[in-house]
């Protein structure tokens, strides 16, 4: 029993994926690490197909050094549906103000700002090559 109804998925197209992903925060990063895949949870901002995230120098950081192929996940479930959006594309750190400027307005109600209290200094851009997604229905009674 899945809770989900028997009808199949819908694709989504680009633009759709677009606007579900703009009203999130909170994405999963999946990166090589020594030849072996990784997951991360990161602080996302969307605008248009420009995505950016804030981290620490670490394992993450460094794996976009030898592999910039990167993809982003993420989903929502009500009790009417789900949707679940892949972003594909190549990570860049950035380097100058400037850069880290065009993710959009540094504080305010769109900062962006992780969930949790660390110093997250380093930015990184990710240029989209690829994006899809899938919606699902839900059962109304939660029943397969």
């Amino acid at each position: 029993m899945t809770g989900y109804s028997q009808d199949a998925a819908t694709a989504l197209d680009a633009q759709e994926c677009w606007t579900l992903v703009a009203g999130t925060r909170v994405a999963r990063l999946a990166v090589s690490v020594g030849g072996a895949p990784d997951i991360y949870p990161v602080t996302v901002r969307a605008v248009g197909d420009v995505l950016g995230f804030r981290t620490v120098p670490g394992t993450k950081l460094a794996s976009l050094v030898t592999n910039a192929r990167v993809a982003l996940e993420w989903d929502e479930v009500t009790p009417d549906a789900a949707w679940s959006v892949v972003v594909r594309g190549t990570a860049r750190r950035l380097e100058t103000a400037r850069e880290v400027a065009a993710l959009g307005p540094p504080d305010g109600d769109d900062a962006l700002v992780p969930f949790v209290d660390v110093p997250t200094e380093e930015w990184v851009r990710v240029e989209p090559q690829d994006v899809s997604g899938r919606r699902f229905r839900r059962r109304p009674d939660g029943m397969a």
